[in-house]
């Protein structure tokens, strides 16, 4: 692949590369960005590259320019989906004012900081209510197992700023993820970047399924490190694989992507996704859970008309979409391979000019996210201050 460059009408540059050594897939990136100038660059990699190298690599590319990134588990560029590759997104100057900061060491010290470190960035976009003109960018490490507790202290102390994001990725390894900030490598780690914009934004999160009437109550837990031992008071795979007609066996990425479980908060469901089966029988989630919480199994409908009808009404309401920056789950990515339908889902990121990564959660508001696409989308036909 070529690396070609998409620049939106607000003035966002993006461009990817598959090439499978960091340093030529870095060339490629910038020689299609061009040098700018540029206020900031996010860049989302794979995690067959290495993250020190891309780090160094862009740093040299753009001197002076804030490089920040995370992990992926999968791309989405402006041709389309990919994986092993890297995707970058420029802000420019005008019309944009992005400010970031990282919250280190989440798994045991970050929430106590997240707050104050939330108010004080917010605090430099000046007073009265910045929802229209402000939104908050959250990357957070996939295998902090600390999301939810950052994200309600980020939101908490943001009030009327819009949070976005999505949990750093690597490729179903489960291994290590990573983050870029200020151009140096980060482990157990978050970036708060926010940004001011001149040009009209929507904060959005599109989901696809629907809850069935089997419930599974968790009864047994290791709330800290996300694992359920037993459900219904029997051994959690084996109770989860007779709920949706399999052998514990059969269970894997495809089948947690395709019978999602889902709990029900404030009268809406979210996702709270296995991640993998453990050897003695018990699931990994990627979100929070709790003994006593209960999940209803759900069935996934139709994912390309669930978000094709997001984002056409994202273009109405924006009076056309000039580019989107989205974080959707892994997940997604994966129930759309099984079900033969990713490139349907490709060509609607195309016609929307969707960018980003696929993640190991997503964050929307006050909430951490399985299978779920977020994101912000912008219009471009003119600028607030031109309006």
């Amino acid at each position: 692949m070529t690396a070609v460059p998409a620049v939106a009408s607000c003035g966002i540059c993006t461009a990817a590369s598959s090439l499978p050594g960091t340093a030529a897939a870095i060339a490629e990136i910038v020689s299609a960005l061009g040098r700018g100038p540029f206020q900031h660059v996010i860049v989302f990699y794979s995690p067959a590259h290495h993250v020190k190298l891309v780090a160094e690599l862009m740093r040299r590319a753009y001197p002076g320019t804030e490089i920040s990134g995370c992990s992926t588990s999968g791309e989405i560029t402006p041709v389309g989906m990919m994986q092993g590759g890297i995707v970058a997104i420029a802000f420019p100057y005008r019309g944009f004012r992005v400010l970031a900061e990282a919250i280190y060491s989440v798994e045991k010290t970050g929430v106590e900081s997240a707050t104050d470190l939330a108010r004080r960035l917010k605090a430099k976009f000046g007073s009265g209510s910045l929802r229209e003109r402000v939104f908050a960018l959250m990357l957070v490490d996939g295998l902090s197992n600390a999301e939810e507790a950052l994200i309600a202290a980020v939101h908490w102390a943001m009030d009327d700023v819009q949070l976005i994001g999505g949990s750093a990725g690597d490729d179903l390894a489960f291994r290590e993820t990573s983050l870029i900030h200020k151009g140096q490598a980060m482990q157990r780690a978050a970036l708060l970047i926010m940004v001011e914009s001149e040009f009209p934004f929507q904060v959005f999160k599109s989901q696809n399924f629907e809850p069935t009437g089997a419930k599974l109550v968790v009864t047994a837990a290791d709330t800290e490190q996300r694992i359920v031992y037993e459900l219904n008071a029997e051994p959690a795979a084996q109770e989860y694989a007779a709920a949706i007609g399999l052998l514990p066996d059969d269970l894997g990425p495809f089948s947690f992507a395709s019978y999602p479980l889902v709990v029900r908060v404030g009268g809406d469901y979210y996702c709270r996704s296995i991640r993998n089966m453990n050897p003695d029988g018990s699931l990994s989630f990627f979100c929070a859970i709790d003994e006593g919480l209960v999940f209803t199994v759900a069935n996934p409908q139709e994912m390309t008309l669930a978000t094709i009808r997001t984002l056409q009404g994202l273009d109405s309401k924006l009076g056309g979409v000039d580019m989107v920056i989205g974080f959707d789950c892994i997940l997604r990515r994966l129930d759309a391979e099984n079900r033969q339908i990713r490139n349907q889902l490709a060509d609607i990121y195309r016609r929307f000019h969707v960018v980003g990564f696929h993640t190991y959660g997503e964050q929307f508001n006050a909430m951490h996210l399985n299978q779920t696409l977020t994101g912000i989308a912008f219009g471009g036909a003119a600028a607030r201050s031109a309006a």
